[in-house]
């Protein structure tokens, strides 16, 4: 085969350069729409580009977060520009004209105002389900009629990319260790219980990030979930108060209390051209009942002995969430906004698990029925866990003439996390007899900084570039006290103490030519880890560290093939770090069956992103995506169960050990569909599917009790998918009913097999008093005795050593009804602050 030569290469590259930008000689036409009253951005604005001669609609986009639209592919002409946002009176650009093909056009900005006459005109509008940009995916709350009175986890379960397990564990593209901003802030907690204190009527939209830019924090290595709260743009007074109250539970899996769902939330935000004062206030119960069935199977080897225990009871939750939020913004110019923000609140969940062992528990040699004795007993497990948060947080932009911008915030943050866990072995029937009483509680306050400084400017005249500093600090002590028969136990109390310090800063370029987009960037980032641990018995504690300083870069591409057809890709190094409680090596009595403990030389995972996407836009509002991704994990923390030893080696025969520990690796390779169908004006269906391979391979290494080193091959393999429908059919003006259904299938852990889950729900939604009331009746978790909805078995084992399999039962059939009153129809534009160290160790 002939080489190429020097003149051929030449001249094929001048043909590439060619094709590449010929393909943009085509005019851009950009601009800003921003709010007349207090000049602030209006994202999702809609701007339209008509033909002057004949009024046609040439093409439309929408604008984003700082207001600004770029529509591209103009050919010459004349034309007319319409500005538009639900509720603000349109403004008309006109004789825009175009003389040549490769002309840039910057219009002034636009301003659009309040309408007066929303009396007199009825506006029709709906926005878009999903909304595809070069960085995230934007889905509309209001979509989602379920989840109204309930919080942001009730909202985010519909997503196509998130599954809610039996468990409560969120999960996005199959990844727990996922990242919550609120309002674009970053919080550092347990997404289940960030997410449980969030109101979902307060709730906007929420952004799925899938693969973060280096401007974000580079936790979670399933992405990131951006929460953004309602607000808007108008001066005056918003008020909206939410009640919710629950219908008595249809089946009482003979509980001993009846299951509590009831609560109210009020949110009021006071708007002029200078201050933005907003207050809120929610309180919510949520009890959810439910039913404990399981057995386990331990193999003691070294005594020849098998014990089997059969068991059944109550597993119910009682959960409580209450707080108070305020927060004011200044403007004093078009320049300067300052922002201070308060938090309090109070986060209870009781979890109450009185399970009978029936006298079928046996001890039998091994491959043998002979019975060496068995036992019946019931035991009261309940699990009280607290968390009282406070917050502060102080913010400061500046615009500069330049249309660069400098932000800076600072947040402190106090928690006090505990709670006690009361673990009785008693007789049964005869409950009066005490085998065993253990309680064990811990008290650990955690204090927690952070400081950001960002800076954005525009040095080229096609992209934009940002930088920024971040400091973060946190100071989390625990002291764990553990008694038995009201004596302490030593070898089970102890005392921790996490210190964390992260400084990091990033380096992002944002840009746009001709029909492509792109971002690049890098963050550096330290990390300085140091634990220590100490059980009652010991003087001197032990410490371990841990440090590193790494690079994560990423990078994002988009190609609009035509007005309808985006390709993207993208890439993400990410990190998910570990918490307290997963790094405690000193075990702590879960419930009968289970000795909890973590490792203290616990490593983060670190986690590669790659994903390829296509979205297309169909006929009469349609629309289809499609995205495949790849994730890789080093360092991968699994929980995993193995034989309890005692002191010295001996096998206890009815208990396991549950431990957190680094694994191996893991690979998901999967792709994610999405369509937005709508077979009439009044009916709109929308469908995500997840179908990946999930593969976990490595070992698990850790101490016992007994002080020896064991090691457990991890080699799991599985092919799972998840599927989300919501379908919404308008019957009246301002009635729908909407049904939703969330499948989620059997998965693969590192050591057994979690089974499907699935929750159908139905949804009534009536506005009254012109539409100032709203109405909202729930059927959540269908079932009527024939589905088998909202249950989940989780299987864990290991040859020659132990099989446990356990069912947990919840409850269905659950109703409830949500009103809510708007006494100003204008949107509130009420943010608050959101915790970001405690609520990830909740």
């Amino acid at each position: 085969m002939k080489l190429l030569d020097t003149n051929t290469i030449k001249n094929l590259f001048t043909v590439i350069i060619f094709v590449f930008f010929t393909n943009g000689l085509y005019a851009q036409i950009s601009g800003k729409i921003i709010d007349n009253s207090n000049l602030s951005p209006l994202e999702y604005a809609t701007a339209a580009l008509y033909n002057q001669h004949d009024k046609s609609l040439v093409t439309g986009v929408i604008t984003n977060a700082l207001g600004e639209f770029s529509i591209k592919g103009i050919n010459t002409g004349n034309y007319y520009l319409e500005a538009s946002f639900m509720g603000y009176t349109p403004n008309r650009i006109a004789n825009i004209k175009v003389s040549k093909r490769n002309e840039r056009i910057q219009l002034d900005t636009i301003k659009l105002s309040l309408g007066n006459q929303l009396d007199e005109v009825l506006v029709k509008s709906e926005r878009s389900t999903v909304i595809h940009k070069i960085d995230k995916q934007v889905f509309d709350t209001k979509k989602y009629q379920n989840s109204q009175g309930g919080n942001a986890v009730d909202v985010i379960k519909n997503l196509p990319s998130v599954t809610v397990d039996g468990q409560g564990a969120i999960s996005v593209r199959g990844s727990k260790g996922f990242a919550v901003l609120v309002n674009g802030k970053p919080t550092q907690g347990d997404a289940a219980s960030i997410l449980a204190q969030l109101p979902a009527n307060a709730l906007e939209t929420v952004e799925l990030i899938t693969a973060p830019s280096a401007k974000y924090d580079p936790e979670g290595k399933g992405g990131i979930l951006n929460i953004i709260t309602k607000k808007g743009a108008a001066n005056g007074t918003y008020t909206q108060i939410n009640v919710r109250g629950g219908f008595p539970s249809i089946e009482p899996y003979d509980t001993k209390k009846a299951a509590q769902r009831y609560g109210m939330d009020i949110t009021f935000n006071s708007q002029t051209d200078k201050w933005n004062v907003s207050l809120g206030t929610s309180y919510q119960r949520n009890d959810k009942t439910g039913r404990r069935e399981g057995e386990l199977f331990i193999v003691n080897q070294s005594e020849d002995k098998i014990t089997f225990l059969p068991s059944n009871g109550e597993r119910s939750f009682d959960e409580i969430n209450y707080n108070g939020r305020f927060n004011v913004d200044f403007t004093p110019d078009k320049a300067n906004t300052f922002s201070l923000g308060f938090f309090a609140g109070k986060h209870t969940k009781d979890r109450l698990a009185d399970i009978v062992y029936y006298d079928n528990h046996a001890v039998s040699p091994i491959e043998s029925d002979n019975r060496l004795y068995s036992i019946a007993y019931y035991n009261h497990n309940l699990r009280i866990r607290k968390g009282d948060f406070a917050l502060a947080s102080f913010d400061y932009t500046h615009e500069f003439g330049n249309a660069s911008k400098l932000a800076t915030s600072f947040l402190y943050e106090y928690t006090f996390l505990g709670g006690p866990t009361e673990n009785d072995n008693l007789g049964y029937p005869d409950n009066s007899i005490v085998y065993q009483q253990e309680y064990n509680t811990n008290d650990n306050p955690l204090y927690g900084k952070r400081l950001n400084i960002d800076y954005k400017w525009k040095p080229f005249s096609f992209g934009t570039l940002e930088t920024g500093y971040q400091f973060r600090h946190l100071n989390h002590t625990g002291e764990f006290v553990y008694e038995r028969d009201g004596n302490l136990v030593p070898e089970f109390s102890s005392d921790i103490k996490l210190k964390r310090t992260i400084h990091s800063g990033y380096l992002q370029l944002t840009a746009a030519k001709n029909k492509w987009d792109y971002a690049f960037g890098v963050r550096l980032e330290s990390m300085d880890r140091n634990y220590t641990e100490s059980l009652k018995s010991m003087s001197n504690p032990n410490t371990y560290t841990y440090d590193f300083v790494k690079f994560f870069p990423s990078a994002s591409l988009q190609y609009e093939v035509n007005s309808k057809t985006k390709l993207k890709m993208a890439y993400s190094k990410r990190v998910d770090r570990t918490t307290t409680f997963k790094m405690n090596s000193f075990a702590e009595r879960e419930h009968s069956e289970v000795f909890e403990q973590g490792d203290n030389t616990l490593l983060p995972e670190f986690i590669d992103l790659v994903e390829f996407g296509i979205t297309k836009k169909l006929k009469g509002g349609n629309a289809i995506y499609a995205t495949t991704y790849y994730r890789h994990v080093d360092n991968v923390i699994n929980r995993v169960n193995t034989l309890a030893y005692e002191a010295g080696g001996a096998v206890i025969d009815s208990i396991l050990n549950r431990v957190y520990s680094n694994v191996g690796k893991s690979n998901a390779l999967g792709v994610e569909i999405g369509a937005s169908i709508k077979p009439s004006k009044s009916w709109t269906t929308f469908i995500g599917a997840n179908v990946y391979d999930y593969t976990i391979d490595g070992a698990l290494q850790f101490r016992h009790r007994d002080d020896i080193e064991r090691a457990y091959n991890v080699d799991s393999k599985s092919t799972i998918y998840s599927l989300n429908i919501n379908s919404t059919y308008s019957f009246w003006e301002n009635a729908s009913v909407q049904f939703s259904f969330n499948y989620l299938s059997d998965r693969n852990t590192a050591m057994g097999e979690d089974s499907r889950y699935y929750t159908p729900h139905l949804t009534l939604r009536k506005g009254f008093l012109d539409n100032h009331l709203t109405a909202t009746l729930q059927w959540q978790n269908i079932d009527m005795g024939l589905l088998n909805t909202n249950e989940q078995r989780i299987t864990t084992s290991r040859p020659n050593a132990f099989y446990t399999t356990t069912n947990y039962v919840y409850e269905v059939d659950m109703v409830s009804l949500n009103l809510s009153y708007t006494f100003n129809k204008v949107k509130n534009k009420a943010k608050f602050i959101e915790s970001e160290f405690g609520k990830r160790e909740f």
